[in-house]
């Protein structure tokens, strides 16, 4: 049996997809229909909405204790309270966002200097490699 760990559900804590807010982090704070949910993220600046569950990406954290269709204020003090953005910020899904955002920031001499450091890298692999291979 799966046990799924990315459940649909009220304090669920998503990633905005498409749209002006693409990028931030919201909150589920009630759940429309199959399709839809209310989000909000009164620390991210995402108004509270009605959007699209195709427009987010479920997270595994989520703010504990949190009433169905709670109010802004409630949403900001509970975040606050429970550290959820830090502890999103150390998910793999976090840091992988953030490797993605620096290699899209590189400049060219930035680029260059990682494909110099990478092609050492790889010389010092091959050696140690090679002289393992040698010894067997």
């Amino acid at each position: 049996m799966v046990e799924f760990k990315k459940i649909v559900e009220v304090g669920r804590v998503v990633m905005i997809t498409y749209g002006p807010d693409a990028g931030k982090l919201a909150v589920i704070v009630d759940i429309i229909d199959h399709g839809r949910a209310l989000i909000d993220g009164p620390t991210t600046n995402v108004p509270r909405q009605a959007m699209s569950f195709k427009r987010l990406n479920i997270t595994g954290v989520k703010v504990a204790n949190l009433p169905r269709g709670a109010r802004s204020p409630v949403v900001a003090k509970r975040l606050a309270d429970q550290k959820t953005v830090e502890v999103f910020n150390k998910t793999s899904f976090a840091k992988k966002i953030a490797a993605r955002n620096t290699r899209a920031t590189l400049s060219d001499f930035d680029r260059f200097k990682l494909m110099i450091a990478k092609k050492q890298r790889r010389n010092v692999i091959n050696r140690e490699f090679a002289k393992l291979k040698k010894q067997n």
